[in-house]
């Protein structure tokens, strides 16, 4: 946004914002920090102050994609062709060739710059996004939205997307070297007064109740009111010099720094870049830039074609033997490869964006196909996210459980009962007695012959899991407050920072926070104990908070009590962190030391919480020794220490729906799931079997591989690299993961030589995000720090989605290689054509064209670029996930594309030069006439007949040839060997509209080129035949009988056949580890996924 009068006017204070208090702020700006703004607020200044952007941020630069249209091989060629043209005085093909530049240069340049502006809105949808309070809502809008008195919500690992007045904060600290160069984080406080300061007195760093925009939250959180946006932020005014590339190393013009030839070494290493950079061979993705160097290799080859044409002529060149050079040269450039690889990529994001993949990075496009294992997140991304509190243990008064609750943001909803906590041997003793009852049941029941269905595991529902179908008479309905329940529900609610309220208008409950978070305080306000209750309505004070680290796996609050003043240190977090730090576990009479028999009591109702699929957490706290400040810096060790153990509650995040189809789907395309969790290792355990990624019974596995699958992070993290390497099988499932242990996955997978994505939401996943081949962000719980750091988002946070991208990057790839395939093709062709053309001699020792310079140019520009877009568009075939990832290291450039090239590009060349041999010097007399590839007479029109005939099969093999790569392997007439229908061909051809319309018209366009007069013989050097259009169709039938015989060797013979085997084909032992087919029980939840729809149906709209 540049700085225009009307903004600068709507962005101005009579103070600057960090002199003023809230009070005047708000007035100043007409906002509720309750309410937030009003969307007719939200409008108005949009329209005032216009988006919060920096003054040429993004954009794309129509000389560079013009430039970049002008510097194509192709390009430079016919430019080469059209001097030479009119400097031998042929002004028709040199108006020709004019034509031909000018069209294909403003074609490309209109295609690339639609392209590339469309590409950098899909781009813009995956930048920061700023939470705001905006009619009482919290909502998730991208920053660029963020309006001058937006009430602003920030949170550790966010980036700031404004400059904003803090009036709200929790041990809030930012990373403000950006601006001020001190790598130490400033502490924020919002009270801090100065009214009586001036700007010179306090400069940016100082101003501590300010946050300013770009700046990233490392610790607390805050709230704030946006003040400036785009360029009147502080870092808006030293945008040009923060806009400013760093150069690449050596690059320096310093004599003093260097020495004395420094500067001669940068200027030419800087002439380098920017001559790399103009003809894209230094900047751009890896497939780009191998695409580039090969346009300029076959321009070297094109040169060196063009010396043997001399050769041939021993270096007599006349101004014909340098055009026929040429026309050679041209014959070997395809001249739409990077405009089809653009418009590729650019369909490939669209495509990504409506199935909820965001790309961040184009190289991930490219890498996405190759991925052989994915590392995923199980909370909101295997599972919903969709926390709710199943069971509560509390020492010594039972186990609380939640039943018939659907909607988790519900406080009002579901029954609670209470029972007895019982211990292993007990659970398992009435189980037996339960069974020994229900034998006898059957055993009475046969007299009758009607026997009691016996339950399975397929019948088995939720219900009867949470349920407790089979209690004991013991448990009952709850009734009453007990002070060991109130002191666990205070622990639950006070160490939170969700929001649980009821909307009123719309009769809804509406919850924001973290899902594990607001399942706490949903059940605290089950019993009316929520914190919005407990500090408003009784009095509790926040003094202090030391917040969630994944390093201590556990969060502390402190504060105030309203009964006697003393100071209480709340805690919750992983189980075995909280144990150790337990003095006690229980209050009042049920008070017990915390011994290692109390901690064996503890760790098995954790563990038996855990094997039902419940993430378990420990709940603790402690009355502080005296008074606490909110200033006062003391160690979380010192505080978190000494505690009483209150209870444990058991959350159940059902697995989505869509899962485990998305982990057998997996499976089948040669991908491993590893699942990498915070959780106990029960939890992971049975959501690891829920959803297939680890067998429910290992006792078919061999010990070793058993052994291997499931770890801690503890045990992982203490094995050497070595020791790591030796173990038949990585870990699939890794619990209480740790950031660190997820790099060293990453580490463990490339030594296996696997390519790797990895999933990440939290600031501390930034180094495993940016060691993975491709790292995926969580768009909805995601931090703005990990979105930096990662290749694509996901927006829905679902693990089906990242199987979407996977088979969008394949799509992507196949089509690739396709459109190449059938440019490359071509090229050998006419070069084929054209080399042993030099051996057509014509009275005056001179060869003779098989082809006229204008034909190529036609069959170049015309014929081969239109289905080679549209194999870009080509839809995925029909086995794209159930084949094994494609190769990175070799990439588009396979053993079998570039094999296919030369037999095609072979057959092609082969038939277009017996054609021209079989008219000459079959039927004709073998009179090549006099200067025929000048002008027309009655000595060339056996040539120029030929010419036509040449013309019309080399133009219909090419068009047929875009229909048969429409797969590298299967017949054109029957591409899916699923198909139904009997001769398929016709709706096959027909699905891909572009590509039939292109195929279609190019091949009836031949005709009028063949038939107008004066445009045929004078542009294209031919004459109209009759006879001869049949050996241009008798060729097309050898030609595509040639590439069905090659395709049917290749399946027969099984060459080739490593690209497309199905994965895990292969003995029993392979199938025993085939995730996602261990079990085909259903899914254990009935939970209803509210405002999270699933994604594999995507699949047809896309």
């Amino acid at each position: 946004m540049g700085t225009t009068k009307k903004s600068a006017t709507s962005q101005s204070y009579e103070k600057h914002p960090y002199q003023l208090s809230t009070d005047e702020l708000t007035s100043h700006l007409g906002v509720n920090v309750e309410q937030g703004l009003s969307r007719q607020q939200v409008s108005d200044l949009r329209s005032k102050c216009g988006e919060n952007k920096l003054e040429g941020e993004g954009g794309v630069k129509w000389y560079a994609v013009l430039f970049k249209q002008i510097s194509n091989a192709m390009i430079l060629v016919l430019i080469l062709a059209l001097a030479l043209s009119y400097g031998v005085s042929d002004y028709i093909e040199g108006g020709v060739i004019t034509a031909v530049v000018i069209g294909n240069v403003i074609i490309g340049f209109v295609q690339e710059f639609q392209a590339e502006k469309k590409m950098d809105s899909l781009r813009a949808l995956s930048s920061p996004t700023a939470t705001v309070l905006r009619n009482g809502n919290l909502e998730s809008i991208p920053s660029i939205e963020v309006v001058p008195g937006d009430i602003i919500v920030i949170k550790t690992g966010d980036t700031v997307p404004a400059d904003i007045r803090i009036f709200e904060s929790m041990n809030l600290e930012c990373d403000e070297k950006i601006l001020t160069g001190e790598a130490v984080p400033v502490a924020k406080s919002p009270d801090a007064d100065f009214s009586g300061k001036s700007e010179l007195e306090i400069g940016v760093g100082d101003r501590i109740n300010m946050a300013y925009s770009s700046s990233t939250v490392t610790k607390g959180r805050g709230r704030g009111i946006c003040v400036f946006t785009g360029m009147h932020t502080e870092i808006g005014k030293i945008a040009r010099s923060m806009q400013g590339k760093t150069r690449k190393p050596n690059r320096s013009m310093s004599r003093k720094k260097h020495g004395k030839l420094q500067p001669a070494k940068g200027a030419a290493l800087r002439t380098w870049d920017a001559i790399g950079k103009f003809l894209g061979l230094t900047e751009g993705t890896p497939l780009q830039i191998k695409l580039s160097k090969l346009a300029y290799t076959l321009f070297g080859c094109a040169i060196l074609l063009a010396i043997i044409v001399f050769a041939v002529h021993k270096f007599d060149v006349t101004s014909e033997v340098a055009i026929y050079a040429i026309s050679t040269g041209i014959a070997i450039i395809p001249e739409s490869l990077i405009a089809v690889l653009t418009i590729t990529f650019v369909t490939g994001m669209t495509q990504m964006r409506k199935r909820r993949v965001l790309t961040r990075k184009l190289s991930a496009l490219e890498a996405l196909g190759g991925i052989t294992n994915i590392c995923s997140d199980k909370t909101g991304t295997l599972t919903q996210g969709l926390m709710t509190v199943r069971k509560a243990w509390v020492p010594g008064v039972g186990i609380y459980t939640v039943s018939n609750s659907e909607d988790p943001s519900n406080p009002k909803q579901g029954q609670i009962s209470v029972g007895p906590a019982k211990s292993r041997e007990q659970m398992e003793s009435e189980k037996i007695a339960r069974q020994e009852h229900f034998d006898k049941q059957r055993s009475a029941a046969a007299l009758k012959f009607d026997l009691p269905p016996k339950p399975s595991e397929k019948s088995t529902t939720k219900t009867e899991t949470y349920d407790e179908k089979f209690a004991d008479a013991e448990t009952m309905e709850y009734d009453e407050m007990v002070p060991e329940l109130e002191s666990m529900l205070r622990t639950a609610a006070l160490c939170n920072l969700a929001t649980v309220r009821l909307n009123e208008q719309e009769g809804k409950w509406q919850t924001t926070g973290d899902p594990t978070e607001i399942a706490l305080q949903v059940f605290a306000y089950r019993f009316d104990k929520g914190k919005r209750i407990l500090e408003k309505d009784d009095g509790w004070t926040q003094i202090s908070e030391y917040p969630f680290d994944s390093t201590v796996k556990r969060m502390s609050v402190i504060y105030r009590s309203p009964e006697n003043g003393n100071i209480i240190v709340f805690v919750k977090g992983a189980v075995e962190r909280i144990i150790d730090l337990c003095d006690d576990v229980g209050i009042g009479s049920e008070r017990k030391q915390m011994t290692d028999a109390a901690k064996g009591l503890i760790y098995e109702q954790m563990t038996m919480l855990a094997e039902q699929g419940l993430r378990v957490l420990a709940l603790a706290s402690k009355t502080w020794p005296g008074d606490f400040c909110e200033g006062d810096n003391i160690p979380r060790d010192h505080v978190e220490c000494n505690l009483t153990l209150l209870g444990l509650v058991g959350l159940y995040d059902p697995p989505r729906l869509e899962t485990k189809d998305a982990v057998r789907e997996c499976t089948n395309a040669g991908i491993k799931v590893h699942m990498l969790t915070g959780d106990h290792p029960g939890t992971a355990t049975a959501i690891g079997k829920e959803v297939g990624i680890i067998p429910r019974d290992f006792s078919t596995l061999s010990k070793d591989v058993a052994d291997s699958l499931v770890k801690t992070a503890a045990q992982f993290d203490a094995m050497t690299d070595a020791e790591i390497d030796a173990m038949p099988e990585l870990p699939l499932v890794i619990a209480r993961c740790a950031p660190h242990t997820k790099t060293r996955m990453i580490e463990a997978l490339h030594r296996r030589k696997a390519y790797a994505a990895m999933t990440g939401d939290g600031v501390n996943d930034g180094p495993s995000l940016q060691a993975a081949d491709v790292g995926i962000a969580m768009g909805m719980a995601g931090s703005d720090v990990a979105k930096g750091a990662s290749d694509i988002v996901l927006t829905d946070d679902n693990f089906a989605s990242i199987v979407n991208a996977i088979e969008e990057g394949r799509r992507m790839f196949d089509n690739i290689q396709k459109f190449v395939l059938h440019l490359l093709t071509s090229n050998v062709g006419e070069v084929v054509l054209l080399i042993f053309g030099l051996g057509f001699r014509d009275n005056n020792n001179l060869s003779v064209f098989p082809l006229s310079p204008l034909q190529i140019l036609w069959i170049n520009m015309l014929t081969s670029g239109p289905p080679a877009f549209g194999l870009g568009l080509e839809k995925a075939v029909y086995n794209i996930m159930d084949r094994p990832p494609h190769d990175t290291k070799r990439g588009v450039f396979s053993l079998q594309i570039i094999t296919d090239m030369i037999v095609y590009g072979l057959i092609m060349g082969t038939l277009t030069l017996l054609t021209f041999v079989i008219i000459v010097y079959g039927v004709g007399n073998g009179d090549l006439g006099h200067e025929c590839n000048q002008t027309y007479s009655e000595s060339c029109d056996l040539v120029f007949r030929a010419r036509a005939a040449v013309f019309a099969l080399l133009t219909w093999t090419i068009l047929i040839s875009a229909w048969e790569i429409k797969s590298i392997r299967r017949s054109m007439f029957r591409l899916d060997p699923h198909s139904k229908s009997r001769f398929p061909f016709f709706h096959d051809v027909y699905a891909n509209k572009f590509l039939f319309y292109a195929v279609a018209i190019g091949a009836v366009i031949v005709f009028p080129c063949v038939y107008i007069p004066g445009f045929n013989d004078k542009v294209f050097k031919q004459k109209p035949i009759t006879w001869e259009w049949a050996l241009s169709v008798g060729g097309l039938i050898v030609f595509v009988m040639g590439m069905e015989t090659w395709k049917l060797c290749k399946r027969n013979f099984g060459w080739f056949a490593k690209d497309e085997e199905e994965p895990n084909k292969g003995g029993r032992g392979d199938l025993s580890l085939r995730q996602g087919f261990f079990s085909f029980a259903r899914t254990l939840s009935r939970t209803t996924s509210f405002a999270k729809t699933s994604t594999r149906g995507s699949r047809n709209e896309a």
